[in-house]
């Protein structure tokens, strides 16, 4: 399971507010590395996410310009493709 950054960003916080809340030095340096790793989670999953939205909005953006193919004219021959019957005229 990946990690948002929404919750990478809140764990984040919490810890620093741990940290900054505690008298024990021991604590506080454990909870900033903790801060630290979530911080750096949450960039990894910032990059994630964006990566998925801009694949999607690619993906939709040629979906929305198909458009219809040229048409065959005679004499022409077609390219075979996988799957696609050959025509030759």
């Amino acid at each position: 399971m990946q990690l948002s950054s929404t919750l990478c960003r809140a764990r984040e916080a919490h810890h620093h507010a741990l940290a900054s809340a505690t008298t024990l030095d021991n604590v506080r340096q454990i909870a900033n590395v903790a801060a630290a790793a979530w911080a750096k989670e949450g960039v990894a999953a910032g990059v994630r996410e964006d990566r998925k939205l801009s694949t999607r909005a690619f993906a939709e953006a040629h979906l929305l310009l198909n458009e219809p193919p040229p048409p065959i004219t005679a004499g022409s021959a077609q390219i075979p493709t996988a799957g696609m019957p050959i025509l030759v005229e």
